[in-house]
């Protein structure tokens, strides 16, 4: 049985959305569409971040997973599809979809994870800082390999079919490569997840979109309350470049493998066929997954906005290191570098071992581009910490710490706002998941004032009822378009 005996494992005549994660948080989103006989988990995520939020890992869902029918992962990153092995391993036995690019991805980092984890457990047991006796990693690399078998990947604009009354088709998100925000067609309803949702001007990727009407608005809020600078990036980049490569320093940009570290090494790229930087300054990309994630890069050049032949050239010049040894050689390498390690928020991987060695140096800069959930070590840097606890030790913090938000992956306000009114009808409901409280607040009455509609802030756990299906909405989905097809 359910933990939550007021949250049935299937619905009865009515459909509702509930949230498990990314509710007034940034983080494990799970987004569970129940309705009669059928259970749709969108995305499945673990939490980051603060410690009582990643300790919900740890506990059980709020439903069996063997309750759940199918999954459909809107993208990549490890807080919408990082709870996939522990899922399956307690008794999932779905489907779970996703794009080409997705799939590629999704199988690095949860490779990546169960690595991180189990070297994590493996440190805090050798070094005993640790209160649990023995420490052990949520998943391993056997609960990712048995997750494998049950992706299935879906291509762009097309309708699939997963009952008579369920549907779905993916619309390009602009996030990272890959990034689909989810149309959901339930009985004659559209409900539509946007995942997370990107910039209309990006580096590499092409701009979100979506259908035309949508009933139902599930939306991501990041950045529901900021604006992100207007102005221009790559200049900012090279100023933060010169100053520390002039004064001995090094520039280390702590980034997500997938997305933002492609991202900025494009930019970096064009900078040096500019002479706006040195064309000569060595740049590292010590990320083994990220090295990876440039080869779907490659691998799927039409979920780009730049030609592969150019995809190609942005990375030469970038030596890209793959195991821990040749982290230390990079760290004892003398003069000015530029050094992209994950992970972005500074929660865990390789970028911990640059900072150990980094951060009480006045001349070197921590480059922070994404967004920094509350409870990261990244957030403490944007927020001025004068130390960091890196493996039960404490760090002073004498470098120079920066910011470019413009280079985030998220969109803004704005943005979201532009994304909202590009609707032909305006959603019947719109519910705000992925943002912190404040953020979300913040959408909510400019979603108001400026559109004149009602956005709500679904909360965790909280059953929202959508529509009933004993009136009107009792008939099949309608096949309204010649891309439909079974899955």
């Amino acid at each position: 049985m359910s933990q939550y005996p007021s949250m049935p494992e299937k619905s009865d005549h009515g459909v509702y959305v509930v949230s498990f994660g990314a509710a007034e948080t940034v983080t494990g989103s799970k987004h569970l569409l129940t309705m009669p006989n059928y259970n749709l988990l969108i995305d499945c995520g673990l939490f980051q971040g603060i410690k009582y939020l990643r300790e919900k890992n740890w506990e059980p869902l709020p439903v069996k997973p063997s309750s759940i029918d199918t999954v459909i992962l809107t993208h990549a990153h490890l807080d919408h599809c990082g709870y996939i092995p522990l899922l399956v391993k307690n008794g999932f036995r779905g489907h779970i979809y996703m794009s080409k690019p997705t799939r590629d991805l999704t199988e690095l980092i949860l490779r990546d994870s169960a690595k991180l984890q189990e070297e994590d457990a493996w440190k805090a047991n050798k070094h005993h800082y640790t209160k649990h006796k023995p420490a052990k990693p949520l998943y391993d690399t056997a609960d990712v390999e048995a997750a494998l078998p049950y992706f299935r990947t879906v291509e762009l604009n097309l309708m699939c079919e997963l009952n008579e009354n369920l549907s779905f088709r993916f619309h390009i998100a602009g996030h990272i490569q890959g990034a689909c925000s989810v149309e959901v067609k339930c009985y004659k309803k559209t409900i539509l997840f946007s995942g997370d949702i990107g910039r209309y001007q990006s580096e590499l990727l092409p701009a979100p979109q979506h259908p035309q009407k949508a009933d139902f608005v599930i939306m991501e809020s990041t950045y529901g309350d900021r604006l992100h600078e207007k102005g221009d990036a790559g200049q900012e980049l090279a100023m933060i470049v010169n100053d520390t490569i002039l004064n001995g320093g090094n520039v280390l940009i702590p980034c997500f493998a997938v997305g933002r570290a492609q991202e900025i090494i494009h930019l970096i790229h064009k900078l040096k066929q500019q002479k706006a930087i040195p064309p000569i300054v060595p740049v590292y990309l010590d990320s083994p997954m990220a090295s990876s994630a440039d080869k779907a890069l490659l691998k799927y050049p039409d979920w780009l906005s730049i030609s592969k032949e150019e995809c190609a050239r942005m990375f030469s010049g970038i030596t890209i290191n793959q195991d821990a040894r040749g982290t230390q050689e990079i760290i004892k390498q003398k003069g000015g570098k530029i050094i992209l390690a994950a992970s972005g928020m500074l929660t865990g991987g390789r970028v911990l071992e640059y900072l150990k060695h980094y951060l009480h140096d006045s001349r070197n800069t921590i480059l922070i581009i994404g967004f920094q959930a509350a409870g990261t070590r990244g957030r403490a840097l944007l927020n001025g910490a004068k130390e960091l606890k890196i493996h039960g030790q404490y760090y002073e913090v004498r470098a120079g710490v920066k910011e470019i938000g413009e280079l985030s992956a998220h969109a803004d306000q704005e943005e979201l706002l532009t994304w909202l009114k590009k609707f032909d009808t305006a959603p019947k409901r719109i519910y705000l998941v992925h943002g912190e409280p404040i953020a979300q607040d913040a959408l909510r009455l400019k979603i108001k004032d400026e559109l004149g509609r009602t956005a709500k802030i679904l909360r965790e756990d909280q059953k929202e009822f959508l529509f009933s299906t004993t009136e009107e909405n009792v008939q099949a989905t309608t096949h309204d378009s010649d891309n439909y097809y079974n899955v």
